[in-house]
């Protein structure tokens, strides 16, 4: 880790430091520092902030970053797309979600991203950007800055949306699959604050995993590292998206759950399904959720189905990587704690005693914000020096 790294984030997350206290953090000897300080200072990244309340020695200036700085962290997902402007320490400055349909397309798609942004310059959020960071949903080539057949995003192959959105906006750009950038997200400031080895499983419209190993963000050589939704769980299940059979996603995806809600909606199967289907005329994930919690035994047994599988898939990886934690997370999350009871009861049952003895299971404490504040700190990190 570099200095500089090691100062602009302990200035991200803990707010102006006296420079006595940064170099007995980072345990860098005094001039080391004060001159990349000097450096940081001359670029206009750090400036003074006065001194902390005496205590009865000589006080020590404080610095912080730059109040001017500015990020824009974008969270694109299949039917939405949400954008906040953040200052440099990540503090939301605006904020912005509509829906957006990411099969019409990446001109159509970030041609709607910079007319917000250039909305927000217009209200007088920030002025100048200092870096991008956005999350999409599928695979991609964190290197390039493409995505690389992404199985929903039909015209995104190998678009350059990193090269786009920097000729744009005359900023970095650093462009993740959805998934890391959630896993970002919830390590900064969710549930896994102190968790250096996690898994976060994102169920919406897909199924993906993040996996961080010692606080990084393990992506693998082709950048395609979690990509779970497309294990195979039923050899005589039905058609992914990707073209494969029985994948995870195909079994219990958003869309494959409203599937067999629909279903189970019509005939004696469940009367409150089919009660939501005909005053709405369509179920989403939040009915199945609803109706489970009032007691619908074929609701409850939809959720059971689907944590029992996802909890197959995630036994493997527990006794593979050994995590700390492991957070769910996505629009299905909200099928809460009859979804965690199976999840749970299938990762302790099928995986190695020695990796389960006090692995957490949890739901995500960010929810939807997870995506946009983890494309705020992939920003940071790419301003501040840092590899996500």
């Amino acid at each position: 880790m570099s200095v500089r790294y090691g100062l602009l984030t302990l200035l991200r997350d803990h707010g102006p430091q006296s420079r006595a206290r940064l170099a007995d953090r980072l345990q860098v000897p005094r001039q080391r520092l004060l001159a990349e300080l000097d450096r940081l200072v001359a670029s206009g990244t750090v400036v003074e902030a006065g001194h902390p309340t005496s205590r009865g020695r000589r006080r020590s200036p404080c610095v912080q970053i730059n109040p001017c700085l500015r990020f824009a962290a974008v969270d694109l997902d299949t039917r939405s797309v949400g954008v906040e402007i953040t200052d440099g320490r990540l503090r939301v400055v605006a904020s912005h979600q509509e829906h957006c349909d990411i099969r019409t397309g990446p001109v159509k798609v970030l041609g709607r991203v910079t007319q917000i942004l250039h909305a927000m310059r217009a209200e007088g959020h920030f002025a100048r950007l200092d870096a991008i960071g956005i999350g999409l949903p599928g695979p991609v080539s964190f290197r390039e800055g493409v995505p690389v057949c992404p199985p929903i995003m039909p015209g995104w192959d190998r678009y350059p949306v990193r090269d786009v959105l920097a000729d744009e906006h005359g900023c970095p750009v650093a462009v993740d699959n959805d998934v890391n950038v959630m896993t970002l997200g919830e390590r900064h400031s969710g549930v896994a604050r102190t968790v250096d080895d996690l898994i976060f499983v994102k169920i919406g419209s897909g199924i993906g995993c993040g996996v961080q190993i010692d606080g990084r963000v393990y992506r693998g050589a082709a950048g395609c590292a979690g990509d779970i939704g497309h294990i195979q769980v039923d050899a005589d299940g039905p058609v992914c998206s990707c073209g494969n059979v029985g994948c995870l996603e195909a079994a219990f995806s958003q869309e494959a759950l409203t599937r067999h809600a629909e279903s189970a909606a019509g005939g004696d199967g469940s009367p409150l399904l089919a009660e939501r289907l005909a005053a709405n005329g369509s179920l989403t994930a939040r009915d199945v959720a609803d109706a489970a919690a009032a007691g619908d035994a074929v609701c409850i047994g939809l959720v059971r189905d689907g944590g029992r599988r996802v909890g197959q898939v995630l036994a493997g990886l527990v006794s593979f990587m050994n995590p700390s934690m492991i957070v769910i997370g996505g629009d299905v999350a909200d099928l809460g704690h009859i979804l965690l009871a199976e999840l749970r009861s299938v990762v302790y049952q099928r995986s190695v005693p020695l990796a389960t003895g006090d692995l957490p299971i949890v739901l995500s404490e960010l929810r939807g914000r997870a995506g946009v504040v983890g494309a705020a700190v992939l920003a940071s990190e790419l301003a501040y020096g840092g590899a996500a």
